[in-house]
């Protein structure tokens, strides 16, 4: 592998040249001098960088550890308020907004800060918001081996917000893995609410 390969294909999986051409290419079609003060770092250097980022989700190298604690009983755990932003598959825009999660643990907890890590590892990528609901819900009940886990998501999405109805409106989402009890659906909806007020 030559010097110059090395330096375009780094360990985050990117193929900068191509998304350098890519990139320049689709300025071009746009009508765009990409060469141009302004444009010139954005296809050779800020959109590689970005995207880098915006799609860490799909490497399992990026997922968080989720390093577990003895729990000390099986009562609901539940994280509000966690910022995410992704980008719809669809039309390549942003979108973004607030996920609440709770999980029943069996025999381990996970750090909080772990929930918030996870959520946003798996927002980056091309998807939909609701197989990110699922993805979110199915992969924690798999790393924490829990046998309860609720997530549910609120999003504004770009695409409709800047082109189609050109509406700014709140998309909401949830899965549930196993079956929680009226006072667990409770208790995650009450946090939930306490969170919305709050903002």
């Amino acid at each position: 592998m030559t010097q110059h390969s090395q330096l375009t294909q780094p360990e985050d999986g990117i193929d900068r040249e191509k998304v350098q051409r890519a990139t320049r290419l689709f300025l071009e079609a746009l009508g765009e001098d990409p060469d141009r003060p302004g444009l010139a770092d954005t296809w050779e250097r800020r959109v590689p960088d970005a995207f880098a980022t915006l799609t860490n989700g799909t490497r399992e190298s990026e997922k968080p550890t989720m390093r577990t604690f003895d729990a000390e009983g099986d009562d609901l755990v539940v994280k509000t308020g966690i910022p995410f932003h992704s980008l719809c598959e669809h039309h390549l825009l942003p979108f973004h907004g607030t996920a609440h999660v709770a999980y029943r643990p069996s025999e381990d907890v996970v750090g909080l800060s772990k929930l918030i890590r996870y959520v946003r590892w798996q927002s980056r990528q091309f998807t939909m918001q609701e197989r990110l609901t699922n993805d979110i819900a199915f992969g924690l009940a798999k790393e924490l081996d829990a046998p309860l886990v609720l997530v549910e998501m609120n999003a504004t999405h770009l695409c409709e917000a800047m082109r189609g109805i050109e509406t700014k409106s709140t998309t909401t989402t949830r899965t549930t893995i196993g079956e929680p009890t009226d006072i667990e659906r409770e208790q995650f909806q009450g946090a939930i609410a306490r969170a919305e007020d709050q903002q």
